[in-house]
């Protein structure tokens, strides 16, 4: 073998044509080097957890100041490193040190991904598989936890800050972290392969309507008519799949409310942040290690008729609550928002009437379906495309009952028109042209539904409202 061989081989790790067994065997020689190193850095972190807990009082760290834990940590591990003649470089000493960090006051090894903004979801598959998903797109990530044992004491630790518990009796549970994120976590023995935990991310910076504009989700015509919906105090429900972006826009919706009107928010677990000044959170609660106790979301409309709400805010509608959600807003609480699991404006309202169906009362067809037409004003559809963007695909309006079959008509609708080299989906928003049933609503709230539907912005009247999709 030549000398411009071996080179070759150092640079890649690959062998030539005539060695090929060669390279194989260099690169499994790498992997196990690596492995290797990873085996006793995990180790070395393991005996100096170990150590820090025998010699710092853990529950005082978590009230000084981060320098100060920081340097408690740091002067920990040096000695301990001293003890054992263990020699370690600068960057490997402030790893250790921001990893120790985490998993004594943090979440361990999801400290990283629940600091990076761009990360909407992070689904952990047992011990050794993270995955995280980044502008819609899912891959996996090289976070892993030493064990399941370890993965099990994060969350705990997640779940018992909100006062909730997982364990064999109850495994299963849903919790949020303090930036609001939602958890869910299941455990053994319902799931197989060791316990699994799926973050939905809220990060620090929520996104408000500006926010979805500028990223093409919907564009400021939308935002003059969704705004003037919600001050005519039209009832509102969003609908769309798992991750399309319902959360998001019930809280960009919810800001469009007064400051001078109260709102009650319900949910399973809260993750709203609404801005307004009056505003009262409920949450549901699960029955405790005998079985009672369980507040649900029935129980919780039930007492907020009760509280003087000017507008209740249901986080996601699932069961028999559709009753009383429906009543209230029909019966003097108007201005409403709900979101709901479906695919289109009308699949919304199929999903409605099975959540009626399968609440256990005998009620005919007819009743329910008069009931949601009276109940319901309008219904914005969001979904999450293949490329990973999140938009408003359709704004579409109850207008009553015809026969048997609730009247629905479209207002605005997103046009799908071209994909990009890149695979960003390209289209326009555009309005139907029909005129809506609460014109009357809507003109005294500011936007005049005439020239902005029928003829400004009407497909063929001129230029549309164009938007890339990123």
């Amino acid at each position: 073998m030549g000398l411009s061989d071996r080179l070759n081989i150092s640079k890649t790790g690959v062998a030539p044509d005539t060695g090929s067994a060669s390279g194989s065997l260099i690169g499994v020689t790498v992997r196990r080097r690596k492995d290797a190193l990873a085996d006793s850095s995990r180790r070395l972190k393991v005996k100096i957890h170990n150590k820090l807990f025998e010699t710092i009082d853990v529950s005082k760290l978590e009230a000084l100041e981060p320098a100060m834990v920081s340097a408690k940590v740091s002067a920990a591990i040096n000695d301990i490193l001293t003890e054992n003649g263990t020699l370690l470089t600068d960057a490997d000493r402030g790893r250790l040190v921001e990893e120790l960090k985490n998993e004594l006051l943090g979440l361990g090894p999801l400290e990283p991904l629940l600091q990076d903004d761009d990360i909407t979801d992070i689904l952990i598959n047992g011990h050794n598989q993270v995955y995280v998903e980044k502008r819609g797109k899912l891959s996996r990530s090289d976070i892993s936890f030493q064990d399941d044992q370890h993965l099990m004491l994060i969350i705990d630790r997640i779940v018992s800050r909100v006062g909730r518990r997982v364990d064999e009796s109850s495994p299963m549970v849903d919790a949020r972290l303090p930036d609001g994120s939602r958890i869910n976590a299941i455990i053994p023995p319902l799931a197989i392969d060791g316990p699994a935990l799926s973050i939905r991310r809220f990060g620090k910076h929520r996104y408000d309507i500006e926010s979805l504009v500028e990223k093409g989700a919907l564009t400021r015509d939308l935002v003059d008519f969704l705004q003037a919906v919600v001050r005519a105090r039209l009832n509102v429900i969003v609908c769309g799949g798992t991750g399309s972006g319902k959360t998001t826009m019930l809280n960009c919706l919810s800001a469009f409310v007064p400051e001078n009107e109260r709102i009650i928010t319900i949910e399973d677990s809260a993750e709203l942040s609404l801005q307004q000044p009056h505003v009262v959170r409920l949450e549901t609660r699960p029955p405790n290690l005998e079985g009672r106790g369980e507040v649900t979301q029935r129980d919780l409309v039930k007492n907020c008729l009760r509280m003087r709400p000017d507008r209740i805010v249901l986080g996601e509608v699932r069961g028999a609550e559709v009753f009383d959600m429906l009543q209230a807003m029909s019966t003097g609480h108007d201005g409403s928002i709900a979101t709901i699991h479906a695919n289109s404006p009308r699949e919304c309202l199929g999903r409605l009437e099975m959540m009626m169906l399968l609440s256990g009362f005998l009620i005919p067809q007819r009743a329910m379906r008069q009931q949601i037409a009276s109940a319901l004003n309008i219904v914005v559809h969001v979904s999450r495309l293949s490329d990973g963007s999140r938009k408003i695909l359709k704004i579409s309006e109850i207008s009553g009952m015809e026969g048997e079959m609730i009247m629905m008509q479209d207002l605005f609708e997103f046009v799908r028109t071209d994909t990009s080299p890149a695979g960003a989906i390209m289209g326009n928003f555009q309005p139907t042209g029909i005129r809506s049933t609460y014109t009357q609503r809507l003109d005294i709230a500011g936007y005049h539904t005439g020239p902005k539907v029928l003829s400004d912005f009407a497909p063929g009247a001129g230029p549309a409202q164009s938007a890339r999709i990123r």
